[in-house]
């Protein structure tokens, strides 16, 4: 004999079906006012490469797509890189399918970010969220024209923080954002957005070989990579030639050395000859303060390692084997 079905009611007299319902109202309205506010600052970005061979009387001309998205009213479109990087003509379709020829402002590959500029004003542009706030698990929506398909959506979540990926230019990207929110060509570029409409990463690349593996940088750090290129159209770093990780600090140490973080880098790689090498450093070291500056996670490190510091001796604060030890290191320019 069959069980009869039960509904069960909350203190609302709501059954399970009906909260079911609810919730899954809830999030289709989340994610359809974030794409109305955002979608407007959305843009495919089409680009002509030309190559010169030998065997052919003509150029050889490689055209690709992207997505970029709109952050000033004033035409500055944040993209990837590798979408518009060494191009020869670059084109911009707003959401409304105006189209413009844009210029490159500046191209930052160890980022992965490029910012161009379309002749066009008054126009919508994405409102900048908080990357340092986010949790595994909260919603993220992705926005982009993958494949040429203009303003395709996919919804999902934060996955995991603090990965790690390398760009085309050998550098590690530290801090990058895993989402589960589908990527495919075309994407590139577009703007990762939380429940409020606020961007929080710019997609950047998928995995190709697995499923529901997809990454964004965070748009923490392409806060500090956006003043860069709308200064000098390029990013000046310094290096001291070390590869880490963000660590959680164990509350022990926290208190024992007064620290004002709760987490540093993890030091897992010295690069031969580096400055951080010559100064002392060791692997497993956690590196906690940079020129009496705290630092948390590893893009703290990078913005302290700007055109400023290059060639000037700096005091640095690092545990070992828990033992906080002061060195003195001097950045060199990142070529």
């Amino acid at each position: 004999m069959k069980t009869p079905l039960r509904l069960v009611s909350d203190r609302q007299g709501r059954s399970e079906a009906d909260r079911d319902r609810y919730l899954l109202d809830a999030y289709s309205h989340a994610v359809t006012t974030v794409v109305e506010i955002v979608s407007p600052c959305v843009v495919n970005i089409e680009v002509q490469r030309l190559r010169l061979r030998a065997d052919l009387r003509r150029p050889l001309e490689v055209r690709g797509n992207g997505s970029g998205f709109i952050f000033t009213p004033d035409g500055y479109i944040l993209t990837n890189s590798h979408v518009v990087h060494d191009t020869d003509n670059i084109k911009v379709t707003l959401a409304d399918s105006y189209q413009y020829d844009a210029e490159l402002i500046g191209d930052d590959p160890d980022t992965d970010l490029a910012i161009i500029r379309i002749p066009a004003n008054n126009l919508n542009a994405v409102a900048l969220g908080d990357s340092q706030t986010l949790k595994p698990g909260q919603l993220a929506i992705a926005i982009g024209n993958p494949l040429g398909f203009q303003c395709t959506v996919t919804a999902g979540v934060v996955s995991a923080l603090g990965r790690s990926l390398r760009s085309k230019s050998g550098r590690l990207i530290e801090n990058v954002i895993q989402t589960d929110a589908a990527l495919n060509p075309g994407n590139s570029g577009g703007p990762l957005v939380n429940s409020r409409g606020e961007v929080i990463g710019v997609n950047t690349a998928v995995i190709q070989a697995a499923q529901g593996i997809c990454f964004a940088v965070p748009i923490n750090t392409a806060k500090w990579v956006i003043t860069a290129l709308m200064r000098e159209g390029k990013v000046r770093r310094g290096r001291i030639g070390v590869i880490g990780q963000t660590v959680i600090l164990p509350q022990r140490l926290v208190r024992q050395f007064n620290l004002s973080v709760d987490s540093g880098i993890l030091i897992i790689g010295l690069e031969a000859g580096s400055p951080a090498q010559q100064a002392g450093f060791q692997e497993r070291d956690i590196l906690v303060e940079f020129a009496d500056r705290p630092l948390s996670n590893i893009d703290d490190l990078h913005r302290m390692l700007n055109a400023e510091r290059i060639g000037i001796p700096s005091t640095v604060k690092l545990i070992r084997q828990s033992r906080l030890i002061e060195l003195s290191v001097v950045p060199v320019e990142f070529i």
